[in-house]
């Protein structure tokens, strides 16, 4: 096991996948780790769904993709697409959401696929987290009610790109001690 740095310089943002499935041992790791993530009052704001079905998969990575930005062109590449839907929150975490302003399952549904993400470089997976997708059509493929938001997709699969260098601010840019300077 790698030590918890050595993990998150690991971790990338693939873009380019083996042609190889992956062990439903370690998809199932992978959910177990989110299944253990934090949530704001313990609300657990989340359903997860698994594509595996290659047929089903390629028509939700059609739904990742934009030829007029030419943008997530890779996704079908990606053996696996995890699907986070976000559920309603509980009482407590509802009510905290609108007293503070901010949208706690948000917040839980970021750390959910931190949580993932991290699981997956740990099992030598890569992963992409994917926001920019036609929620309509996702939606329609899974069957997910309309009162639901379709929030990210996690592409997984064996990554077939080097580890690449991080490129990230300098600590002394993002960070201030005792107060905002």
């Amino acid at each position: 096991m790698k030590s918890f740095l050595e993990l998150v310089k690991a971790r990338q943002s693939d873009r380019a996948f083996e042609p190889k499935p992956v062990e439903k041992e370690k998809i199932n790791l992978m959910l177990e780790a989110a299944r253990l993530a934090p949530s704001a009052c313990n609300a657990q704001p989340w359903k997860i769904i698994v594509v595996d079905n290659p047929e089903l998969k390629n028509k939700l990575a059609d739904a990742t993709s934009s030829k007029a930005l030419g943008m997530n062109h890779f996704t079908k590449q990606a053996p696996v697409h995890l699907v986070i839907v976000e559920e309603s929150a509980n009482f407590t975490s509802t009510i905290g959401s609108f007293v503070k302003k901010k949208h706690f399952p948000h917040i839980d549904l970021g750390i959910l696929s931190e949580h993932i993400c991290l699981a997956a470089a740990e099992e030598g997976l890569g992963s992409c987290i994917i926001g920019w997708f036609d929620e309509k059509k996702v939606k329609t493929l899974l069957d997910i009610p309309s009162s639901k938001r379709a929030v990210l997709i996690i592409l997984l699969g064996y990554s077939a790109q080097p580890t690449r260098e991080k490129k990230r601010k300098e600590l002394k840019d993002i960070v201030s001690w005792n107060g905002y300077k």
